[in-house]
């Protein structure tokens, strides 16, 4: 975000706050600023940093602006390029890979002449819905999986053989 942006939020949020219910304008800005401070700020200097003309602040104005808005003086900067505010961590890129591997799937399924991979997908989607059937396919589909996690009972079929999952 750039500073002139945070300005402008940070109006809007004075506004809502001093319960003007609208955005706080630049001159009602540059007047509340030399009232509560004893500071002034221009509403021409105001409008310069927040249409961009003036992308940088003075130490001076930086701290003026940061005590009257109760923030950091730190946060009236730009935000470096690729700078986000949402959390970045591993398990985003796992998740953004199955978007991606979910995605393709359906484009080859779109494509697919053949209904029965939408079929399986169908139920897919409805054993997820319903965790019981998840469980109860395990214990039929890998006995020795269910045994092994402690359910105590072993299922064998009529041929006597265990099925396996590919």
């Amino acid at each position: 975000m750039k500073l002139g942006e945070k300005i402008r939020y940070l109006r809007s949020m004075e506004g809502a706050i001093r319960g003007l219910d609208r955005d706080m304008s630049q001159p009602e800005l540059a007047r509340a600023l030399g009232r509560e401070t004893g500071k002034s700020i221009s509403q021409s200097y105001l409008s310069q940093i927040e249409n961009g003309a003036r992308p940088h602040l003075t130490n001076t104005t930086r701290m003026l602006l940061a005590r009257f808005f109760k923030v950091h003086p730190g946060y009236l900067v730009d935000d470096p390029e690729g700078y986000h505010t949402e959390l970045a961590s591993d398990l985003s890129v796992s998740e953004d890979r199955l978007d991606l591997w979910l995605i393709s799937g359906a484009e080859r399924f779109r494509r697919d002449p053949d209904d029965d991979s939408r079929k399986c997908l169908r139920l897919l989607a409805a054993i997820l819905e319903t965790p019981q059937l998840v469980d109860r396919l395990l214990q039929v589909l890998r006995p020795e999986h269910s045994y092994a996690h402690g359910n105590g009972h072993k299922h064998s079929h009529s041929s006597g053989h265990k099925r396996r999952l590919p």
